[in-house]
C-alpha cells in the first residue's frame, strides 16, 4: 500500500483566511464606488434643480446661447491672435530703445558723403520744444484721436472704412500713430494679415509701456521723411536748412504730409506734389477743429519753399544694412558719433537700380512680378551695389538682406561643391532616373529623365534627381549644409530631405557671398561693406584690412576649378544663356526657380564681380511662369555688361582660356545686332581714363606708398 494514502491532509485555514480578506477588499471597493456614484448623482441632481431656476425660454434663451458661443469663440480667437503675436513680442526683448545711440555719416568708396543714419537722444528735440503747429499738423493728418485711444482706434477705423467705401478706393487709412510706430520699430511693410495682427498687439504693448509723449517723440524721430532722412529734425535741415524749432506753419504742413508717402511727396523731387499735399494737411487742421481757416490762409497763399538740392539719390537700402554693421562693430567703442568709409560704388549702384527698375517696368506686368533685389560684390568681397526693393520710399524693407526666400536650383551648387570636395569630377556619370527618399519622389522640370549623364550635364540642365541622389547615396544633407555655411550662407539651413533642391530659405546677400568663393579661388569671399570707421578727430577706430582675419580656404583648388568649369558652361549650354556677357567675357553662374514660380534667381560671376539677382512678390503669390533664366538673367547681363566696360579683366581660376581674345569692330557690331529681341537695353559706362592709364596710375601709387620718405634737402629747408 502507498504510504502517501495514509499521509494527513495539510491545513486549509491560512488559505481560507487569505481568501476572506480578498473578498472583503473587493466588497469594500464595490460599496465605496457605488456610494460615491450615488452621492455624485444626488449632487448633480441638486445642481440641475438649482440651475433650472435660471433656465431661459424663447428669445431670452437664444440671446444667452449666442452670448455663450460668442464668448467661447472670442476666447479661442484671442488665444489664436496671441499665438500669432508672440513672434513679434520677441522683438521687444532687444535694446530697441537705444537703436538711435549712433550718429553716423557715411562716405562712398571715393570719400564722398552719401548719407546719414542714427540720431543721438541728447540731440533729439523734446516734444515740449517743438512748434505747436507742427504737432497739430501731424496729429490732424495721421491720428486725430491720438490722445483718446489706447493704441487701436476703432472709431477711426470705422470712419476710414466708411470714407473708403464712399470713394470706391483707399483714401483714408485706419492705422493709428502708435500702430505706425510699431511697424517702424519692429515690423516691415509686408501686406499680410499676420503683420497686421502683430502690429495691433505691439501697439497695445507700446501704449502700456510708454507715455503718449514718448510714443509721439519716437514717431517723429524714427519715421522716414524722404531724401535719405529720418525724423522731422533731419528733414527740416535737409529741406529747409533750419532747425525744427524754427519751422513755420507752411513748412510744418509740408513735413506732416511726408509721413504718408515720402518718395511721392518729397519736395526736392516733386515740389508741386509736396505743396498740394501740404494744402491737404492745412485742410485737415481746419476740419479737425485744431485751427481756423483764418489761421491757415497765410500758409495756403505762401507755401513753403525748399533748398535746391537738384536730384540727390542715396543708396538707402545699403545704408540701412551698413548702419546695422556699424552698430555690430562699433558697439564696444566709447564714441558713437562716427564717420564710416564704405565700399559702395555710386556708378555701379545707380546702374544696379536702373537694371532692376528697367526689368520690372518692361516685364513686370507680363510676368506678374512686382519686386526685385540685387547684391553685387567685387573680387575681394567689397559690396559695390545693393538694391533691396523697387522703391525705398514706398517700403524700407530690405529684400536683399532680410527677405528669406527659397533659392530653388541656385542652391544646387553647394551639393555639387561638396561632391567635388569629396572626390567627384565633372566628367563622372550618374543616373537621372526616378528616385524615392523617405516617401518623397522629386521630379525634373519637364517630368522626363535622361538616364546616365555627367555631373557637368546635370548641373547645366538643372536636373533635380541628380543632387537628390548625391545627397541620399553619397553626401548626406549635413555635409551640404556645412558646405553652404562655410561658403558664407549665414541664414540657418534646414537639413531635411528636400534641402538639395533649395527649399531652405536664404537671402540675396547669402547667395552673393557664397558664390563669390568661386572667382576667389576657393577661399572665403570676405564680404564687407565697411572699410574704415573713424571718429571726428580723424582717428581710425576700425580698419577692415587690419582688424578682420584673413580668408580661409573653403574648397580645394581642384574642387574649385571643377566647379568653375561646370558653372561657366551654364551660360553657354545650360539654362542661363541670357546671362552671357557681351564681348565674350567668361561668365559662370546658376539659375533658380521655386515651386509655383514664386521666386526666380540668377547668381553669377566673372573674375571681377559676383552678382545675385532675385525677383518675386512680397505676398508670395506666383509669377507668370518666370524662371531664373529669364528676367533675373537679363538683369544680371545688363548690370555686368555695364560694370565690365573699360576695366582690366581678371580670369576665373581653373578654366581654359579665361579671358576673351581681342574683338574686331565688326565682331562687336555683329554681337550687338545679335542680341535677342527681349534683351534689356544696354547701359553705357562713362569713360574717364583708359585701362592703360588706370593701370599706370595704380602702379605709380603702389610704388609711392612703398617708397621710403625723402630726407629734406638742406638748401630747400633753408628757404
Amino acid at each position: 500500500m502507498d504510504d502517501r494514502l495514509d499521509a494527513p491532509e495539510p491545513p486549509q485555514r491560512p488559505r481560507r483566511r487569505k481568501r476572506h480578506i480578498l473578498l472583503r477588499i473587493d466588497s469594500w471597493i464595490d460599496s465605496t464606488l457605488w456610494n460615491a456614484g450615488f452621492r455624485l448623482s444626488e449632487a448633480w441632481e441638486e445642481i440641475t434643480i438649482f440651475f433650472r431656476r435660471f433656465q431661459m425660454k424663447g428669445w431670452k434663451r437664444a440671446v444667452f446661447e449666442l452670448a455663450g458661443e460668442g464668448m467661447n469663440l472670442g476666447t479661442a480667437g484671442f488665444v489664436l491672435l496671441l499665438a500669432l503675436a508672440l513672434p513679434a513680442f520677441e522683438e521687444t526683448k532687444g535694446n530697441w530703445r537705444n537703436q538711435s545711440d549712433f550718429a553716423v555719416t557715411f562716405l562712398d568708396r571715393y570719400g564722398n558723403e552719401i548719407g546719414h543714419r542714427g540720431i543721438i537722444h541728447e540731440d533729439s528735440v523734446p516734444i515740449d520744444e517743438l512748434p505747436d503747429h507742427l504737432i497739430k499738423a501731424v496729429l490732424a493728418t495721421e491720428d486725430r484721436r491720438f490722445f483718446d485711444h489706447f493704441g487701436i482706434d476703432f472709431l477711426g477705423l470705422a470712419r476710414a472704412m466708411t470714407e473708403n467705401a464712399r470713394a470706391g478706393g483707399v483714401v483714408q487709412g485706419g492705422s493709428t500713430l502708435t500702430q505706425q510706430l510699431a511697424k517702424n520699430l519692429f515690423l516691415n511693410n509686408e501686406r499680410t494679415i499676420e503683420r497686421k495682427i502683430k502690429e495691433a498687439f505691439l501697439s497695445l504693448w507700446l501704449e502700456a509701456n510708454l507715455s503718449k509723449k514718448e510714443i509721439l517723440r519716437l514717431y517723429l524721430d524714427r519715421a522716414y521723411m524722404g531724401g535719405g532722412t529720418f525724423g522731422v529734425a533731419a528733414a527740416s535741415q535737409f529741406y529747409f536748412g533750419k532747425d525744427i524749432t524754427d519751422v513755420d506753419l507752411a513748412e510744418s504742413a509740408m513735413l506732416a504730409g511726408l509721413f504718408k508717402a515720402p518718395a511721392r511727396y518729397a519736395p526736392h523731387v516733386n515740389l508741386p506734389a509736396a505743396r498740394a499735399r501740404a494744402n491737404e494737411v492745412l485742410t485737415n487742421l481746419v476740419q479737425g477743429g485744431l485751427m481756423s481757416e483764418g489761421q491757415v490762409i497765410a500758409a495756403r497763399r505762401n507755401p513753403a519753399s525748399v533748398i535746391d538740392r537738384q536730384e540727390r539719390t542715396a543708396p538707402d537700402f545699403f545704408l540701412d544694412w551698413a548702419f546695422d554693421e556699424v552698430q555690430r562693430i562699433a558697439r564696444p567703442f566709447a564714441q558713437h558719433s562716427l564717420i564710416v568709409r564704405t565700399t559702395i560704388d555710386p556708378g555701379l549702384q545707380t546702374a544696379a537700380e536702373e537694371a532692376v527698375e528697367t526689368g520690372l517696368r518692361q516685364y513686370g506686368e507680363s510676368f506678374h512680378v512686382k519686386q526685385g533685389a540685387l547684391v553685387m560684390l567685387e573680387s575681394g568681397g567689397a559690396v559695390r551695389a545693393m538694391v533691396g526693393g523697387r522703391d525705398y520710399g514706398e517700403s524700407q524693407f530690405n529684400r536683399a538682406t532680410k527677405a528669406l526666400r527659397q533659392p530653388g536650383s541656385s542652391f544646387k551648387v553647394y551639393t555639387y561643391a561638396a561632391a567635388m570636395e569629396k572626390g567627384k569630377t565633372p566628367e563622372d556619370t550618374i543616373v537621372d532616373a526616378k528616385i524615392t527618399w523617405r516617401g518623397w519622389s522629386p521630379q525634373n522640370y519637364g517630368k522626363s529623365y535622361a538616364g546616365k549623364v555627367t555631373l557637368m550635364t546635370a548641373i547645366a540642365r538643372s536636373i533635380n534627381t541628380v543632387p537628390v541622389r548625391l545627397a541620399k547615396d553619397y553626401l548626406g544633407t549635413e555635409a551640404i549644409a556645412r558646405m553652404a555655411k562655410a561658403m558664407g550662407v549665414e541664414t540657418p539651413i534646414r537639413t531635411d530631405k528636400t534641402m538639395p533642391l533649395g527649399t531652405s530659405e536664404v537671402t540675396v546677400l547669402d547667395q552673393a557671398t557664397a558664390y563669390a568663393v568661386f572667382p576667389a579661388g576657393g577661399v572665403q569671399s570676405r564680404r564687407h561693406g565697411i572699410t574704415q570707421i573713424l571718429n571726428y578727430d580723424g582717428d581710425i577706430l576700425y580698419d577692415f584690412s587690419r582688424d578682420e582675419p584673413p580668408a580661409e580656404r573653403v574648397l580645394s583648388e581642384r574642387a574649385n576649378a571643377d566647379m568653375n568649369r561646370m558653372l561657366v558652361n551654364i551660360p553657354v549650354n545650360g539654362t542661363a544663356r541670357k546671362a552671357a556677357l557681351a564681348g565674350g567675357i567668361v561668365t559662370g553662374g546658376k539659375t533658380g526657380t521655386t515651386q509655383a514660380y514664386r521666386d526666380a534667381w540668377f547668381v553669377g560671376f566673372t573674375g571681377n564681380y559676383t552678382t545675385a539677382v532675385w525677383f518675386g512678390n512680397d505676398d508670395y503669390t506666383s509669377t507668370n511662369n518666370m524662371t531664373g533664366g529669364s528676367l533675373p538673367a537679363m538683369t544680371f547681363k545688363r548690370l555686368m555688361d555695364y560694370a565690365h566696360q573699360g576695366i582690366e579683366l581678371r580670369p576665373i581660376p581653373g578654366i581654359e582660356n579665361p579671358l576673351p581674345g581681342p574683338q574686331a569692330p565688326e565682331d562687336a557690331v555683329a554681337a550687338a545686332e545679335g542680341q535677342p529681341e527681349d534683351a534689356l537695353p544696354a547701359l553705357v559706362r562713362p569713360r574717364s581714363l583708359s585701362v592703360g592709364v588706370t593701370k599706370l596710375l595704380r602702379t605709380i601709387a603702389k610704388d609711392l606708398n612703398a617708397a621710403k620718405p625723402l630726407k629734406p634737402d638742406g638748401r630747400v629747408a633753408a628757404l
